[in-house]
Parts: C-alpha cells; structure tokens; sequence
C-alpha cells in the first residue's frame, strides 16, 4: 500500500514547506523507494497561470503543460524526475470540479458542502498519484499556515484520511519556526506549542516537528519542544538556517528525518542514502574557481522568485563549471539608449528573461544591441528570444519600427506574430501553447553541438512566435534559425553568426534544469562567459 507523508507549516509562511518536502523526498529516493511530492495551494484560482510573477513568484509548466506552483520546480531539481498536473492542485479546481458535479447532477439533489463534498474532492486528489502504482510514497505540501481560513479544508481532509487509510500508512509533518530574542538571548517554543495546539484542535497530532532555526536547538530545547508537543524527542528535527537550500538533504540526513519517517511508516530503511553526485556537486559549488557577473534583465526582478528556475539553473550550471555565478538583476523598463552602455558594462554575459506586456521591452531591445554590438555572450529566453529578432529587425535589417504584434499591433514589420491557433483564443488561463513539444536541431549548428544531439525535447509557454515570412532575410544577414519545431515549423532556437555566444530560445529550457542533469544551453552560456571574463 502506498505510504502519504502531509506536511504542513505553522508560525509564519515563507519556513521552506517545498525545500524539506523536497529534500525528505530526495533521501528516500535515495533509498530505493519510488517517490513523488504534490502541492495544494488554498487560493481560488484554478493553477497559478493567470497570476502576476509579483503576486506569486515564477509559473513553472510540467511536461504535460500545466501551470503549477514554483515549488514544483523544486520538487524536479531535488528528484530529477519530472512532475505533472496531478502534482498541483488549488482549492479553485477543488471546487470547480465540485460545481461540474452539482450542474451534471451527480450528487442526486443532495445539498453540496464543504463536509463531505469538498473534503471528498480534496482525498480524491490525495489519492490519485498513490493509486497510480508508480509510486512507494506520495508527499504532500499543504500550502499556507495551519489557522489560515482558506486552509481549513485541507486540514479536515487530512484528518479524515488519516483515519481511513489506517495507522501506520500516513503521517504529518508539521514545519514550524523557534525564534531567536536577542533581548532575551534565548530561542522561545511558544509559538511552536501554539500551533501544534492549534493542529490539535483541529483533530490532528502531527508525528513529527521540523523547527526552522537560527541557532541550534541543545538537548533541553528539544524535551521542551517533545513534552508540550506531545512528540518523541527524536521527532523534534532541527532545520538550521542554510546557506544553499542543496544543503538541506544532508542537514535532514543528519538529524535521520528519513530514518524517523520511515519508522513510523513502518517501511524498511533498505540501503542508507547514496548521496555521492549530490555531495560532489556541492563540492564543485562551494569551491569555484573562478566568478562571472551575468546580468539577468527582466521587468520582475524586484522579485528574485519571479525568476527562481533561471536561477536555479546558473547554480547548477556554475557548478558544472567549477564557476561561481554572481547574478546582477537589471529592470528592464530602467534601460534607455543612454544609460544602457553604463548599466551593463562590466558584465560578462546577459540573460534577457521572460515576460509578458509592453513594460520594459524597449529596455531589452537595447540591452540586446549593446551586447550583439561588443561580442559579449547572449541568451534570450522565450520574450527574450523574440527581442532579439526584433532587435536584429530594426538595427541590422533596418526595418522601421519593426515590433510584435504583443507590443503593437499596427507594427509594419510584425516579425513576431501570434500563433494562428492562438488568434481565436478568447480565455486567457491554460490557453497558451503549453507544455513540452519536440525541437529538430540544425546539423553542424551551435544549439547541436551543445545538446549533442540533432532531436530534442522542450517545454514552452508562449501565444506568440517567430514570423517565417521573413525567415530568408534573417539567415541571410546572419541571425539563423538552428531548430524548429518539426510539426508546423515553428522557428525554436536562433543563434547569431560570427559572434562567441548568441542564442535565442522560444521555450524555456530553465525548467529541465536539475541538479543530476544541468542544462546543456546554461552550461554552454557560462561556459562562454567565463571566456569572455578571461579576456577583460
């Protein structure tokens, strides 16, 4: 029978929910057992597609192209398996899939509540990667903090399957936060034992307590914890500040969270963890030997979280090449013709990111002149790469007022279109060519030998693409589309001619990137930087 692990959060929000899911899940991989992690969010919106990166961080998209929750990146990057819509729910499909039930007459007249029907709905999902056969274990991150109104449902849901599914099959995790007051000099567990109490008025004695931290909890702290909790002192995990959440694995290695998890689960501990790739790559990341500034231009970075995979992706591709990246945000909308060259000089490579709307586009253009004018490494992701056609357009075509039809619609020169098949699209949520599509690689171009392959595989979420009518005069001025995609020829991949490094990608490549398997293009583009920096 498949074993579900709930954790929840307490205190405060923000204590790192995805990062112990994630890092739990990734030692009992390591063990031989087959595991997965879901996220349930307790907003109404149906997936994270429609929200603003500044409300909620980036919108990771799974294979099977569902919008989800950045945590599932985390989830991939840990595990190096792939996630899919079943690993994201939110309490919007929670009752939209309620709602289609009433309206198709399924519940036979019954008035429709919270207890059963959305508490039904919610163990449904609980249940439906278990109940697949894939998996040993299924982990389930309940979003928000225990006593949050929204989260409510969810609570009782746990409650109750926790008493269908027997002893021993299920447990929670409850994540929590012991303060430290510098006044008083001492780490305090009140707030911890209040939301336990809280938990417990709820119906639900967690099994296990893990307590972020600043300072280390000394045996006296953890009876303490223990005794009011109503916990074994061994399930009093201590989850002490980090300073790179790949350490979090071992931190959770030492204190035996897998050992106490799998004993209370009743499960084998087969092997012990073989965590040798994962030491040594953060051997390589806290050992470079050298540095390279990368400006990472885009029109969210007062949100480092809006770009959370990109960064993820320079950490791992750094430690490939034994180089530590330093990461320099740039607004976009701050670039203008004037100040653009003393912005970014002293970089060594610019990623220009992802986007949607006019703000900032005309920062990004410039930011792709300067650097396709002084040879300085370039990768363009998804709007990224598109700026760079536009950039081409005007300045080396000399097609006035070249644009996409995004930005404006009355362009003359519209060398970024939207898709035929998004023209008649009137919804905006989940409508966009989502989700991972092949690629067809030119023979003897950079992007074939970076993958070292001529077939791929990429994910993508975009309405807009490359305009092939002018696909002839691009290649002959020298900026090349070097993939495609082989169904309806969709230009995926543009690399610039006679320059170190410049390359447009339609899709998004950050979200393939893992700790096991970093990113050939990421790898490649830091790989140029460094031999841009050694240059200078």
């Amino acid at each position: 029978m498949t074993k579900y692990i709930f954790v929840t959060g307490g205190v405060t929000s923000s204590l790192g929910k995805g990062i112990i899911s994630a890092s739990l899940a990734k030692l009992l991989q390591s063990r031989g057992y087959r595991v997965t992690i879901q996220k349930f969010d307790p907003y109404i919106n149906i997936d994270p597609g429609t929200l603003n990166p500044y409300e909620h961080g980036e919108c990771y998209v799974t294979e099977d192209g569902a919008e989800t929750d950045l945590d599932l990146g985390h989830y991939e990057r840990f595990l190096n398996t792939p996630t899919s819509k079943a690993n994201n729910i939110t309490t919007g499909r929670i009752y939209q899939n309620v709602i289609n039930m009433e309206r198709e007459g399924k519940f036979l007249g019954k008035t429709v509540q919270v207890v059963p029907h959305i508490t039904d709905e919610i163990k449904r999902n609980f249940r439906i990667l278990g109940e697949s056969g894939d998996y040993d274990i299924v982990i389930t991150e309940l979003g928000g903090t225990v006593g949050d109104i929204e989260s409510l449902p969810y609570i009782e849901a746990v409650r109750q399957f926790r008493w269908e599914v027997g002893s021993g099959n299920s447990l929670v995790i409850h994540l929590t936060l012991i303060p430290f007051l510098a006044a008083a000099g001492e780490l305090k567990t009140k707030p911890t034992q209040h939301s336990v109490k809280m938990l417990l008025e709820y119906g639900i004695q967690p099994d296990i307590l893990v307590c972020r931290t600043e300072h280390h909890l000394n045996t006296d702290i953890r009876k303490k914890i223990a005794l009011f909790c109503n916990v074994n002192i061994n399930a009093v995990i201590e989850s002490i500040d980090a300073p790179s959440i790949y350490d979090v694995p071992l931190l959770m290695l030492k204190e035996q969270l897998d050992k106490t998890v799998l004993t209370k689960l009743k499960l084998p501990h087969k092997v012990e963890p073989e965590l040798v790739n994962w030491k040594s790559f953060l051997g390589r990341l806290k050992n470079p030997t050298s540095e390279v500034r990368i400006g990472l231009v885009g029109k969210y970075v007062e949100l480092p979280d809006a770009y959370k995979s990109i960064v993820e992706s320079f950490i791992h591709a750094g430690a490939t090449n034994e180089s530590k990246v330093k990461v320099e945000y740039i607004p976009s909308e701050m670039l203008t013709p004037g100040n653009a060259v003393e912005r970014l000089k002293g970089l060594h490579g610019v990623l220009v990111a992802p986007g949607f709307g006019e703000r900032g586009f005309e920062g990004k253009i410039e930011a792709i002149r300067y650097v396709r004018e002084n040879n300085i490494p370039f990768f363009g992701i998804c709007l990224g790469m598109q700026c760079a056609v536009v950039e081409f357009g005007r300045n080396v075509l000399g097609l006035k007022n070249a644009s996409s039809t995004e930005m404006n619609p009355e362009t003359p020169h519209p060398v970024i279109n939207m898709m035929e098949e998004q023209k008649k699209v009137v919804n905006k949520g989940g409508t966009m060519r989502l989700g991972a599509y092949g690629c067809e690689l030119k023979k003897g171009s950079k992007a074939e030998k970076f993958y070292g392959k001529t077939r791929i595989s990429e994910r993508h979420r975009h309405r807009y693409e490359f305009n092939n009518d002018y696909l002839k005069d691009y290649e002959n001025a020298g900026l090349l589309p070097t993939g495609f995609n082989p169904e309806n020829n969709l230009v995926e991949i543009v690399e610039l001619k006679n320059h170190p490094f410049f390359v447009g990608a339609q899709f998004h490549p950050e979200l393939k990137s893992t700790v096991a398997n970093p990113h050939p293009l990421f790898i490649n583009f830091v790989a140029a930087s460094m031999a841009y920096a050694r240059k200078q």
